[in-house]
């Protein structure tokens, strides 16, 4: 049972860490180095990611910067981010490429949020998933006799308090970031 448990958790924790990165991808108005972590360059024919192949900082509150370490980078980093979805155009200057993040309008900002509820329902409904599969294992060790009716309805109600404390933890990042996204 126990090992049931800690797999179920385990599942949890990572769609928990999945919405996380889902959520430091989005533009929030703010320059945020996150919504390049999706973004690949092809670099020697091997798909890399920005963060590899230069330096990201936050010059200013809405510009991101980023600085190749090898200059015969800039132009594929440079074309990667503008056929990607973010959504900015890169300035290059032939140094460095620079990335101005726009206000959000009020109707962008809620689309965000209405992007926010839909992760968070997604990884719900995943975490709702993951214990259906740990109740459907420990009702077939309850039928192979491995343990007992009262064993399996306690099993039961722990993998229903582990998920109560996942969809909270899903219901606060949620929370957080609609906050964040409504501030700005």
């Amino acid at each position: 049972m126990k090992e049931v448990y800690s797999n179920t958790r385990e599942k949890m924790t990572k769609t928990v860490s999945v919405l996380g990165k889902d959520y430091a991808a989005i533009r929030a108005g703010r320059a945020n180095p996150g919504v390049l972590d999706k973004v690949l360059v092809d670099y020697y024919g091997v798909p890399t990611p920005i963060n590899q192949m230069a330096a990201i900082s936050v010059s200013e509150a809405r510009i991101l910067v980023i600085q190749p370490w090898d200059k015969s980078t800039l132009t594929p980093i440079y074309k990667a981010i503008q056929a990607s979805d973010i959504g900015i155009n890169p300035q290059n200057d032939g140094s460095v490429i620079r990335l101005t993040f726009p206000q959000l309008t009020e109707d962008r900002r809620k689309e965000l949020v209405k992007d926010i509820k839909k992760m968070a329902e997604d990884s719900k409904v995943a975490i709702r998933s993951i214990r259906r599969d740990a109740i459907d294992k420990i009702k077939k060790m309850q039928k192979a006799s491995e343990i007992t009716e009262d064993d399996l309805k306690n099993g039961e109600e722990e993998l229903q308090k582990i998920t109560d404390e996942f969809i909270k933890e899903i219901d606060a990042a949620a929370s957080t970031k609609e906050k964040e996204v409504m501030s700005i």
